[in-house]
């Protein structure tokens, strides 16, 4: 009998909970067990702001040495958290169907962000959601906080904080019970959210097995490479690190790839935003889709054919672009080898809404220390 596969994973409940998700699909796949092997990251130790960490990787370096030291097989990280070089001798096998890229507001009595009073106590350790909560509501009192989940619930349960902003896909995984807190959906639209928010990345080694890596590359989903590409790539070529105040978000549906990109402020009072859609080719695969968190309306996905709102306080708003995008090159944050194909054309829309951002001062708004 087969040895069982070791899958590399953090300890928190949200990582334990995801890596089992993977674990079952790998082992469905290989016909081989897999077992999880918890370790422990920088982040889980280093309780500093993650405005002070910034784009180091605290979340997967620790997962990354574990894997090159031959400690485990493979990993799952929330890609979010995933820096866009990708290290040598690793690569990202498969990103799996994604699930709800946004973010919500959690409150006890269902109070809109916007009509919270002055004053009120917000937590969140990211950037970008602070700078995003100030920009909807300059009166909040903005908490820079850490830990789980379910800590973070508590202390708004517990009347320590009036509201908290998190993943939608953590709390759907987690099994989206909040235990009488009421939850605030904040739509792609108007709250582009962190590149890859709500995918998963299994990363392994580039020596490993063949029949490992098909394995894990039989959980890859397309679409959701192509899209988080786009996203990965603005971030890259932005040269901002994943907790920067960047916000993207790219979608495909009937051959178009729809991407948004916000580069913000700290503190919320200026942003540089981009619109572009671009016919990338009738694709393969279905529309992304998502799967909803209980109580939360479904997320806004743009119609095919309808032109492009424009966002109040964008700077020069992108307008829809037609054709084929057919210069080649890597897909950047997928890591995997580029097929010269959709992953490719994805990659060069995030650079090309990169390099307009750039033009339009984006890096003025980037801090030095959330570089990579």
């Amino acid at each position: 009998m087969s040895a069982p596969l070791r899958l590399g994973t953090r300890r928190s409940a949200l990582a334990l909970a995801q890596s089992q998700m993977v674990a079952d699909a790998v082992a469905a796949a290989s016909g081989r067990e897999v077992e999880l092997v918890p370790i422990v990251s920088e982040g889980d130790v280093n309780r500093a702001s993650l405005s002070q960490l910034g784009g180091r990787g605290v979340f997967a370096n620790g997962l990354r040495e574990a894997l090159a030291a031959g400690r485990c097989d493979f990993l799952v990280h929330s890609l979010k958290d995933l820096p866009t070089a990708q290290p040598e001798g690793l690569v990202i096998a498969a990103t799996p169907p994604r699930e709800d890229a946004r973010d919500v507001v959690i409150t006890r009595d269902g109070t809109p962000l916007h009509a919270l009073e002055a004053g009120a106590r917000v937590g969140t350790g990211s950037p970008r959601r602070i700078a995003q909560a100030l920009r909807h509501n300059p009166r909040l009192d903005i908490r820079d906080i850490r830990g789980n989940v379910d800590s973070r619930l508590a202390r708004v349960r517990d009347g320590e904080l009036d509201a908290v902003i998190l993943a939608a896909a953590g709390l759907s995984r987690l099994g989206g019970e909040l235990g009488g807190l009421q939850s605030e959906p904040l739509g792609l639209a108007e709250w582009p959210t962190a590149p890859g928010q709500g995918s998963l990345a299994v990363e392994t080694r580039t020596d490993i097995d063949a029949d490992i890596l098909a394995a894990l590359s039989a959980l890859d989903d397309e679409v959701t490479r192509a899209a988080i590409t786009a996203e990965r790539t603005v971030l890259s070529v932005l040269d901002a690190g994943c907790h920067a105040p960047v916000g993207t978000h790219a979608s495909i549906v009937d051959g178009d790839l729809r991407l948004r990109a916000v580069v913000y402020a700290l503190d919320g009072a200026h942003r540089i935003g981009i619109d572009r859609t671009v016919r990338v080719e009738p694709l393969r695969g279905e529309p992304e889709r998502v799967r909803p968190v209980p109580g939360v309306p479904e997320p806004w996905v743009p119609e095919p054919g309808v032109p492009e709102r424009e966002v109040p306080g964008y700077v020069e708003p992108g307008r829809a672009e037609q054709g084929y995008a057919r210069e080649t090159g890597s897909g950047n944050g997928a890591g995997a080898a580029d097929d010269g194909g959709l992953i490719a054309r994805a990659a060069r829309i995030g650079r090309e809404a990169a390099r307009r951002l750039l033009e339009r001062g984006a890096a003025d708004l980037v801090p030095r220390e959330s570089t990579t």
